[in-house]
């Protein structure tokens, strides 16, 4: 039986151990789970992701209903354009918190990006969105 700490599990996921897997929301984009959902019964989800060198997002505009999703880049850059502040180049180092429901795209990436993507809840609903 797992042991839990206020409904969490202790995990730990290795890079050398990892498997990104092309099965994700956006096609352009590779994902390494962190083990983080499993741990938390789908209260929390973290991924390591990365670009698929050569291909490109179609930068459409979405928003995700859940109620935190928080990106940190630890390697290239990507700019992305939210409702009411516009494009936003991040690079390594850069950390955005994406509000709920916040209406933005990704525009292009370096083809070497990779970011962590931490939500809550681990799975949630995407949703076509117009542009603002």
């Amino acid at each position: 039986m797992t042991r839990l700490w206020k409904n969490q599990a202790f995990t730990i996921a290795h890079a050398d151990n990892g498997q990104f897997e092309g099965a994700g929301l956006r096609p352009f984009f590779e994902y390494r789970d962190l083990g983080i959902s499993k741990a938390t019964a789908g209260a929390y989800g973290a991924h390591v992701i990365r670009a698929v060198p050569g291909m490109e997002s179609p930068a459409a505009w979405h928003s995700h209903d859940l109620d935190f999703q928080m990106v940190y880049v630890t390697r290239g850059w990507v700019v992305f354009e939210y409702e009411n502040s516009g494009e936003q180049v991040l690079r390594e180092g850069s950390c955005v918190l994406q509000p709920p429901g916040i209406r933005h795209r990704e525009v292009r990436h370096s083809d070497d990006l990779e970011l962590i993507e931490i939500t809550s809840p681990a799975e949630f609903d995407t949703k076509d969105e117009a542009a603002p």
